[in-house]
């Protein structure tokens, strides 16, 4: 399997944008969906989705970084982590259920658009080529989670923080440098572990020269290095 493969299969986000599939839509459905729509802006560190709560609604994000969890007791577990231009809450709009199964906050001020969950069910009973690509997205979602669920099954401590490293890199901020806007409970809910055991292999990681910690600041220096720790860890 190819270096990238591996990358994205145990990667903390699914990449491929979901705004291409409203490119499928006839122009009459692109009104109706305008009519049922609505935008909200989301400051910092607030719900979008609450998991158990009514879901009336589909939520794309527009602008801004979300995380998506299970809330549980004493630990959330995070799921992904959405960029812009991504659904989030597909997988609850299936036939006899009604409400989110997992929450979606905020990471960084962000702008959703709310689609009303009937007529965006009603789309894809009525448009088969919007029906291929919501299916596609899902399937690309189901694959990212079953990556995620392995790596925090079946990898070391060391194997899953360095994961989550090559994810923001190269996947969310797509740059060797970048402002960590997650604390370090989110850090621990992604990769399974305690606040403290991530810090400490934080720590280790800096000492072998393979990161560099300012602050927020994170710089990742031996990307080869986090990959094979990744790949055999």
């Amino acid at each position: 399997m190819e270096e990238t493969s591996i990358r994205k299969k145990y990667s903390c986000i699914v990449e491929n944008p979901h705004i291409t599939c409203f490119e499928a839509l006839t122009e009459s459905e692109k009104e109706i969906i305008d009519q049922h729509t609505i935008d909200v802006k989301y400051h910092r560190g607030e719900i979008i989705a609450k998991q158990g709560s009514f879901a009336s609604h589909v939520v794309f994000l527009k602008e801004g970084l979300v995380k998506v969890y299970l809330e549980g007791k004493p630990k959330d577990l995070i799921i992904k982590i959405i960029p812009d231009n991504h659904l989030i809450s597909l997988s609850s709009i299936y036939e006899g259920n009604n409400a989110f199964l997992y929450s979606a906050a905020t990471y960084t001020e962000s702008t959703a658009s709310l689609i009303d969950a009937e007529i965006f069910k009603q789309l894809i009973r009525n448009n088969a080529k919007f029906a291929s690509r919501i299916i596609n997205i899902l399937n690309e979602n189901t694959a990212q989670i079953y990556g995620r669920f392995y790596s925090l099954t079946r990898k070391q401590a060391h194997g899953r923080v360095a994961d989550i490293l090559l994810c923001l890199s190269q996947h969310v901020f797509k740059s060797d440098h970048f402002m960590l806007v997650l604390s370090r409970n989110d850090l621990a809910d992604l990769t399974g572990l305690s606040p403290e055991s991530v810090i400490r292999i934080f720590k280790e990681f800096r000492e072998e020269n393979l990161i560099e910690v300012k602050g927020k600041s994170i710089t990742v220096l031996n990307t080869g290095a986090l990959e094979k720790i990744s790949a055999y860890g």
